[in-house]
């Protein structure tokens, strides 16, 4: 279970806390720097909610800012949102200069706290998780991400060579595949490191409102804009802006992003004044540019100007040995996690993980390796505890030798997904789930295998 540490002074904010967030993730609590300094090193949650006003001075900021200080000294990777009153909008933003990934005005409201925890735990992703306790090191890991083969230490060369450049990084490849840890490395090698990294997934908003998350907006620019308010581009000034599914952002917006890249300033919703903001831009995308730019669906001008380095990564079918890595740092991890002890998979086990096409990447041999060391019942993982069902066994075998591999790859897709749907009752959410890959990739995934709710 994923670990959040709560720092606050206020014992009811801290009982509220604890028991709203409980039942999600496994919270430990602290009263003041001293304790949440030595309760991080000791737990070394992936996520902090810290109080900017703590003892002794629980009226000023300066303890929060000497705690926040030491988390980052001690975890640059750490997400910290911070706690403030309404009247401390210049200490959060100078927290975010700091390192804080985010900031939350008091009194807290339970419901949109956790989306913002969710955030920061998926930001946070599996740079925290696979990390464990660095012992993977020498097994090829850099930044959280392992991985020895050849087509991931060329990644691993090149992040090296762009993290000291202001160049804008495009990061391609297949959902799954460890596009947001490629920017969190970027970021951490950089010399914006002690700056934010602000993400945001430009496909998961809705386009009335990604304009004003992007840029901000004025106060009664529109109905319901009772106060002006900082776009995430603000935010990431002397950082990284990362912009997931950069090929998702509407046509219209493209043109405001482009100016932004080209000029270095924006204007907010509603607003004249020219903004200047001084970030560096990641964007990563499962789109086909190419074929985006050739439907009128992506800008070619934009693409050439957040381009500059594209890094792509390849698919988890493709990185060979790196499979059974990667399992085996995700096995000591949920082992440990879930306190059973499972230490190794069975030799069937590891014979299907290399043969498998695995369609959600890494993200899905993750998902389907902690699945497995719940349901183990011994020392050893069997094909049954990775979720390899009777229909997906027969699946990887039963296709004849005249297949291309990519025809003898979409049919499993195709059987795969019919049978995610058909056991989901046609819950595309949850079938999605199942299959370790998004809604929209799914969709994408029907669409190009012509599958249909007849199926469902």
């Amino acid at each position: 279970m994923q670990k959040i540490l709560i720092v606050d002074d206020n014992e009811d904010i801290r009982r509220q806390l604890k028991w709203g967030l409980g039942s999600e993730y496994k919270v430990v609590v602290a009263a003041d720097a001293r304790e949440a300094s030595a309760m991080f090193r000791a737990e070394r949650p992936g996520v902090v909610l810290l109080d900017l006003g703590l003892p002794p001075s629980p009226d000023t900021s300066e303890e929060g800012f000497r705690c926040l200080e030491e988390i980052m000294e001690v975890n640059p990777a750490a997400k910290v949102i911070m706690l403030t009153g309404n009247n401390d909008r210049e200490n959060a933003l100078k927290a975010l200069r700091m390192g804080a990934s985010d900031f939350y005005y008091k009194p807290p409201v339970l419901a949109d706290l956790k989306v913002m925890v969710a955030r920061a735990f998926h930001l946070a992703g599996l740079a925290h998780d696979s990390a464990g306790d660095g012992s993977a090191a020498d097994a090829g890991e850099h930044w959280g991400m392992v991985g020895s083969c050849p087509e991931m230490q060329a990644v691993f060369t090149t992040i090296n060579k762009v993290a000291s450049s202001n160049a804008p990084v495009l990061i391609t490849g297949e959902s799954g595949t460890g596009k947001e840890l490629v920017a969190g490395a970027i970021h951490q090698a950089s010399l914006r490191r002690k700056g934010p990294m602000v993400a945001i997934n430009c496909g998961a908003i809705p386009e009335n409102l990604l304009e004003s998350e992007l840029f901000g907006h004025e106060r009664g620019a529109f109905t319901g804009a009772h106060i002006t308010v900082q776009g995430k581009l603000q935010y990431a000034h002397r950082g990284t802006l990362f912009l997931d599914e950069i090929g998702e952002l509407p046509v219209s917006l493209q043109v405001k992003l482009l100016r932004f890249l080209q000029e270095g300033t924006i204007q907010r919703v509603g607003g004249r004044e020219n903004i200047t903001i001084d970030a560096r831009t990641t964007c990563a995308t499962n789109v086909d540019i190419d074929r985006a730019i050739a439907e009128g669906r992506f800008r070619e001008d934009l693409y050439y100007r957040i381009g500059v380095i594209n890094i792509k990564l390849p698919p988890l079918r493709e990185r060979g040995d790196d499979v059974l890595l990667l399992a085996e740092n995700f096995l000591k991890f949920y082992a440990k996690e879930n306190k059973k002890k499972v230490s190794r998979f069975s030799a069937t086990a590891g014979a299907f993980m290399k043969r498998y096409h695995w369609p959600g990447n890494v993200r899905e041999l993750r998902n389907r390796v902690q699945r497995a060391v719940i349901m183990c019942e011994g020392g050893a993982v069997s094909p049954s505890d990775l979720g390899c069902d009777n229909d997906t066994s027969v699946a990887l075998e039963s296709h004849p030798e005249r297949l291309s591999l990519r025809e003898a790859r979409e049919r499993i897709e195709r059987e795969m997904i019919i049978s995610a749907m058909e056991r989901q009752s046609g819950n595309i959410l949850k079938a999605a789930e199942e299959l370790g890959v998004s809604r929209p990739t799914l969709y994408d995934m029907m669409k190009k295998l012509s599958i249909n709710h007849a199926h469902q």
